[in-house]
C-alpha cells in the first residue's frame, strides 16, 4: 500500500509506502490525515493503516527549472503517447536528429513508438510529410510531482486540487 505525504503547506511532497508513514507518525513527524481499510498489525498494537499523512514540520524542496530532459521525463511529459501517430510509446525521438544539428532539449525530444522511430531514422519532418501531434516543450511545475498522482488513488482526491495535481486545503484536511 502507497501513502501520500503532504508537506506542513499541504502540498504533495511524495508518496511512500504505509509502512514509512506509520513510521514517521510513531515518531512524531507527522499526523494520519486519512487511514485505509486494514491496520498494521504489530506485536503490542494495532497501528491505523495511514493512506495520507501531514507531516509536521515544513520540508523545503528545490525545484530547479527546468531540469535536463531524460528519456523517463520525455515519456511521462508526453503520456507515454508517439508524438506522430499516437500509439503507445516506448522511446524517445530527436524531431531535429541529432546528425543534423539538432540538440537534446526539451523542445527537440518526443515520445516516440519503434515503428515511427525506425521510419524516421536521421529524416526531417519535412522530408517524411509528417507533422508533430505534440508541442515539445519544457514540462509544466505539476510534472515534478511524484508520478502516483498522474493516477491518484481515490483516497488522496479530497487532499489534491481537482486535477490531482495542487494543493487544496479541504475542511477535512484542516482538521
Amino acid at each position: 500500500m502507497r501513502t501520500l505525504v503532504l508537506n506542513a503547506g499541504y502540498e504533495p511532497l511524495s508518496v511512500v509506502t504505509s509502512r514509512r508513514a506509520a513510521v514517521l507518525v510513531m515518531r512524531g513527524k507527522a499526523s494520519i490525515l486519512a487511514e485505509d481499510g486494514s491496520p498494521i498489525a504489530s506485536p503490542s498494537a494495532l497501528i491505523p493503516r495511514p493512506a495520507v499523512i501531514l507531516l509536521h514540520k515544513y520540508v523545503r524542496v528545490v525545484r530547479r527549472r527546468p531540469t535536463a530532459p531524460s528519456r523517463r521525463g520525455i515519456l511521462r511529459r508526453d503520456q507515454r503517447n508517439c508524438g506522430y501517430c499516437g500509439k503507445t510509446a516506448a522511446t524517445v525521438d530527436h524531431v531535429i536528429p541529432k546528425a543534423r544539428g539538432g540538440d537534446s532539449s526539451w523542445e527537440n525530444l518526443v515520445a516516440c513508438c519503434g515503428p515511427c522511430n525506425v521510419r524516421k531514422g536521421d529524416k526531417t519532418l519535412e522530408q517524411l510529410g509528417w507533422e508533430l501531434l505534440v508541442t515539445p516543450k519544457a514540462p509544466p511545475h505539476h510534472m515534478w510531482l511524484p508520478a502516483e498522482l498522474d493516477a491518484p488513488r481515490e483516497v488522496w482526491m479530497p487532499f489534491l486540487d481537482h486535477t490531482g495535481n495542487g494543493v487544496v486545503r479541504t475542511a477535512t484536511a484542516a482538521a
